[in-house]
């Protein structure tokens, strides 16, 4: 499949729209913050024993895979339809 619609599409919104570069590197960068936050927070609760209360843990690993499967669902799977475009 053609991917160069997807990867234009990404040059358009940092050349053309205003400050779309600043725009596309604080929606990345603090993507990977976030995440880098909720490791650090899971370090956290795992050094302090916070997995000892198990149904408060398991809420969390609910919430974790939740977050991990929306991450996924916005952003690597509209790539791969974005190649279908062209």
């Amino acid at each position: 499949a053609d991917t160069s619609p997807a990867f234009s599409s990404v040059a358009h919104m940092c050349w053309n729209v205003q400050f779309g570069w600043l725009i596309r590197n604080l929606h990345a960068n603090g993507a990977s913050f976030f995440f880098i936050c909720i490791y650090l927070h899971i370090g956290r609760g795992i050094y302090y024993g916070s997995y000892l209360n198990k149904e408060t843990w398991n809420i969390g690993v609910i919430l974790l895979l939740t977050l991990m499967a929306t991450a996924f669902v916005g952003y690597v799977l509209p790539w791969g339809q974005m190649s279908f475009w062209g």
